[in-house]
């Protein structure tokens, strides 16, 4: 190969590298642009969406807020709530027919700092599946910070027919004011 020859074999492989460098530029910007509008917009969906959950959010807790101002109770001691909750329990127990031991009544849970106070009792029943799903839906009333916390369910040893329960009803209560 003469000297001329090897000169335009340099100066097209020069040129090579630069044709491909620029449609490379080319190629990276068009790239680069279409990565950065799909961030934009990516980002402006991202904050509409944290903007609709924000409204969303404040409306569900202005709801919230609602029931709760409907629904609270009043200032009650503990003893009270405690007798009324056993008092329930028996009596719905009975207007269902169910057979029950006499209720236990548990500590009260004070939580310290805390605007509710949880009343606990406990009751072991006997009777019919139907009998007690009746008086689940008596006793559980959320609006009235009401639930059964535990359940324990076994056959009856005597009468197959019959399903031993042994369950923890709990009354949320606001205490009174604290003379300190």
């Amino acid at each position: 190969m003469s000297d001329r020859e090897k000169k335009l074999l340099v100066f097209f492989g020069i040129a090579g590298f630069i044709i491909l460098n620029i449609i490379a530029v080319k190629f990276y910007v068009a790239m680069r642009k279409t990565v950065n509008d799909k961030h934009t917009r990516a980002v402006g969906i991202l904050n509409n969406a944290r903007k609709i959950d924000t409204e969303r959010q404040d409306k569900e807790v202005a709801k919230q807020m609602d029931w709760l101002a409907q629904k609270e109770p009043k200032p009650t001691a503990k003893s009270e709530v405690q007798t009324a909750i056993y008092e329930l329990c028996k009596s719905e127990a009975q207007k269902a027919g169910l057979t029950t031991m006499p209720p236990k009544q548990l500590d009260t849970q004070a939580e310290a700092k805390r605007n509710y106070q949880r009343a606990n009792v406990e009751i072991t029943m006997t009777g019919t599946n139907q009998a007690l799903f009746q008086w689940f839906d008596r006793i559980n009333m959320p609006d009235q910070f009401r639930i059964t916390s535990h359940i324990q369910l076994a056959p009856n040893g005597k009468d197959k027919t019959q399903i031993d329960c042994t369950a923890t009803v709990e009354q949320w209560f606001v205490p009174p004011p604290s003379s300190d």
